[in-house]
């Protein structure tokens, strides 16, 4: 997804809401073009797909929340598959220990991160120091040795990118932060602790398929509200810092 193509894109659509103009329609025999895709982590050992159903209540949000064209169903990848260098976001969940990446997987997950990718790690055990907690913080190290994984400030632009975020939400409340490590002027890599999916996930009948505890639903709001804002991230970066998109940031801020 080009950046600036998806950002006038944006605020094209926001611009004709503002004026009371109706925006551009596609034409009806053109389908829409997918501008974001979901992709996931599969590893070896642990459970690398603990919530199965939560991308699609996400992309629903984020569709109904913002102008961004979105696959619903996600896409499940590998660290050595060609393909990863596709996708600008990948999405690595899991509650227990797993196996070492391969040398080759860390190359790749580190070529991926270098040239632009953008990595959220989510741990829905919603315990530290154990299981996928001690393993994730382990094997990043590897991808990224010297790169120190840091609390993130409300100020970050993770957590103003479209919504401006005061707490951390998820299926349960482990910790009132998330951490990232920042390469240069970016943060290609965030953690939460909180469950994320677990907090978006419905079950067939299309149920919450967790309680949100101990804060129930305005935590559950403030889990979708982070997963669009770190989309929105990896899709545009530190957006905020062109002058270009001060109208649109100005708008938002009194919504």
């Amino acid at each position: 997804m080009n950046r600036r193509r998806f950002l006038q894109g944006l605020l094209g659509t926001t611009a004709a809401a503002a004026w009371g103009l109706p925006a551009a329609l596609p034409a009806a025999e053109a389908p829409q073009r997918i501008q974001f895709v979901f992709a996931q982590v599969r590893y070896r050992g642990g459970d690398w797909d603990p919530r199965p159903r939560a991308v699609t209540p996400l992309m629903e949000e984020l569709m109904r929340r913002t102008s961004v064209t979105a696959a619903l169903e996600r896409r499940v990848v590998r660290l050595t598959d060609p393909e990863l260098f596709s996708f600008p976001f990948l999405y690595m969940a899991g509650k227990y220990d797993f196996q070492p990446f391969s040398e080759e997987e860390v190359l790749n997950l580190r070529r991926f991160l270098s040239f632009g990718g953008f990595l959220l790690a989510d741990n829905t055990l919603g315990q530290l120091g154990y299981g996928f907690d001690r393993r994730f913080r382990a094997e990043i190290q590897r991808v990224l040795p010297g790169r120190e994984m840091r609390k993130v400030s409300l100020t970050h632009a993770l957590l103003r990118s479209y919504y401006l975020l005061r707490r951390i939400g998820g299926r349960v409340a482990t910790s009132s932060f998330i951490e990232g490590i920042q390469l240069g002027e970016t943060t290609p890599v965030v953690y939460s602790h909180n469950d994320l999916a677990g907090a978006w996930e419905r079950d067939g009948l299309g149920r919450w398929s967790h309680p949100c505890v101990p804060n129930g639903e305005e935590q559950r709001r403030d889990a979708f509200h982070l997963g669009i804002n770190l989309i929105l991230y990896a899709m545009t970066g530190n957006y905020k810092q062109d002058l270009i998109h001060v109208p649109f940031i100005r708008r938002r801020l009194t919504q």
